[in-house]
């Protein structure tokens, strides 16, 4: 089943896809928010039916210690907002870490700062997806 995962950012959002295999997340592109949250939501329900996504998943940042905190529930009231216009199947993954081990795989690649901006997000979304579909399968 293919399946879109999200690193839902303050400003950038990462978006990945799997195959219907579940065996390969590929990073989709970084999207810029709009500062609209219905905007920002409608482009990825959109972009979710046009990758064919059966489900999503968002990247939960939980704390190091395993508690939820304030970049918790930004994600959990993005993911309500989401499930307003997109009936898909959702579900949140741990994400610790994701993003610094995702500017670390781009700084061994000897990728410029500046580059690094513009694809950190879709990486971690794409590292996000992939421990998913390892997890599951």
């Amino acid at each position: 089943m293919k399946i879109m995962g999200l690193d839902i950012g303050d400003v950038r959002i990462g978006i990945a896809q799997c195959d219907e295999m579940e065996i390969i997340a590929s990073g989709v592109e970084s999207y810029t928010r709009t500062g609209d949250l219905t905007k920002d939501c409608l482009y990825l329900a959109n972009k979710a039916k046009e990758l064919g996504a059966k489900a999503i998943v968002l990247g939960l940042p939980i704390n190091m210690n395993g508690t939820h905190g304030p970049a918790c529930e930004k994600v959990e009231a993005f993911s309500d907002a989401l499930k307003e216009v997109c009936d898909l199947p959702m579900d949140f993954f741990d994400e610790r870490l994701t993003t610094a081990q995702a500017h670390r795989v781009l700084i061994s690649a000897d990728v410029s700062r500046k580059k690094r901006k513009n694809v950190v997000d879709k990486l971690a979304a794409q590292l996000i997806l992939q421990a998913y579909i390892d997890m599951r399968g």
